[in-house]
């Protein structure tokens, strides 16, 4: 048997130190530089200023997200490009390299508002709303977190009721990407007979959302409270395919995959720009980068984004072959999240005053990760999921 030793060009990116190409087949690195073109086109440019605004043209981006039919791209039919898993997290990943903001508007839309219609409701709700949604001309929102209730979905108080044929919701939801500007909200409600799902037009009556202002994460991002009073619905509103918290929590799985391979992304950015500003900045007449302690930064940043994304491209896989368990999200969201963090705020270290500013991304992306790290499941329930699973026992209750 014999052996071959590749020889590296120097310097050498991480993805290149990795082999990230041979892991890849031909759709996903397709797909992966459609989706790097679409950022480096239509969201670096102008990413910093939305972020100082604490703003984000998302219809405008809707549309072009959707023209590449990146919107709900792993779903299948009703206009969807019926991607491989994979390919979704690899999209993921260079959206969020972008801006997490970015990438959670394409989650939003795709893997919680979609998803839930496409898994969940009627052929009507499929037919009205899929197709308009994956061509960015019909916007989703998805709601289920409360003001009171985030970890515990189980004890929301939004209530749906029956009166007639008709069903009327009261309540409210908190921290909803896309509120304000969607077209339709997927509002999950308790019932006489468990929580049910409801397909709700946002020009109904007693229906209302109003932006989250003065955001220190996320600003990049529409965020907004929805309030339903006496909203008034049809019977046919209800989503028929599921019933009990099993269906926002199916919906909450598929948002939280891209998440694993999202916040690798952000990662990438921000390891990248500090080997850039290694390289170039001087320090006591030679760069940074020829410092050991800023090579041992790298390295070890670099094996940690190394093997999160390892662990997203195997997560990936086995949702494309054998399926994936909730624990095993968990562990892919809990490990990469928390890493990308760390990366983040080292990567800040490195870039000194210069890390702090918008001139450079990286405090953007550490700030964007605090919300990373909490939204669709904080590092703490993720943790306790594992556990669960590790043991048997349930710790959270």
């Amino acid at each position: 048997m014999t052996t071959s030793i590749r020889r590296l060009p120097q310097p050498v990116s991480p993805d290149d130190l990795l082999d990230l190409d041979s892991l890849l087949d031909d759709e996903e690195r397709a797909v992966r530089e459609t989706v790097r073109q679409v950022v480096d086109e239509h969201v670096r440019p102008h990413v910093a200023g939305w972020y100082e605004a604490g703003e984000l043209p998302a219809r405008e981006l809707a549309l072009e997200l959707g023209r590449v039919g990146l919107l709900g791209m792993h779903l299948e039919g009703y206009g969807c490009a019926g991607t491989s898993a994979t390919a979704y997290g690899l999209a993921c990943l260079e959206l969020e390299a972008g801006d997490s903001g970015v990438r959670s508007l394409v989650s939003v839309q795709g893997s919680l508002a979609m998803y839930a219609i496409w898994a969940y409701g009627s052929e009507e709700h499929k037919t009205t709303w899929l197709p308009r949604m994956a061509t960015g001309e019909a916007i989703g929102c998805f709601g289920l977190t409360e003001p009171d209730f985030g970890s515990n979905p189980g004890g929301m108080r939004t209530r749906a009721r029956k009166d007639g044929s008709d069903w009327v919701l009261d309540g409210s939801k908190m921290w909803i990407t896309n509120g304000s500007i969607a077209d339709v909200a997927v509002v999950w409600a308790q019932t006489d007979e468990g929580v049910r799902g409801f397909v709700v037009p946002t020009g109904t009556p007693g229906f209302t959302a109003t932006v989250v202002h003065h955001k220190m994460s996320l600003r990049a991002s529409v965020t907004s409270e929805l309030v339903l009073e006496g909203v008034r619905l049809p019977a046919s509103a209800e989503l028929p395919g599921v019933q009990g918290l099993k269906g926002p929590l199916g919906c909450l799985n598929e948002a939280r995959f891209g998440i694993v391979f999202g916040a690798v992304g952000a990662a990438r950015d921000c390891l990248l720009t500090a080997i850039d500003y290694a390289r170039t900045r001087v320090q006591f007449d030679r760069p940074i980068g020829a410092f050991q302690l800023t090579q041992a930064k790298l390295a070890d940043m670099t094996v940690e984004y190394s093997t999160a994304l390892l662990l997203a491209l195997h997560l990936g896989r086995a949702k494309d072959t054998r399926g994936v368990a909730p624990a095993q999200i968990s562990l892919g969201k809990l490990n990469n999240v928390r890493e990308a963090l760390q990366i983040a705020r080292t990567t800040r270290t490195i870039l000194g005053a210069n890390g702090i500013t918008l001139e450079y991304p990286v405090m953007r992306h550490a700030n964007n990760l605090e919300s990373v790290l909490t939204y669709e499941g904080t590092s703490e329930m993720h943790a306790l999921t594992i556990g669960q699973a590790l043991t048997g026992e349930q710790a959270f209750r």
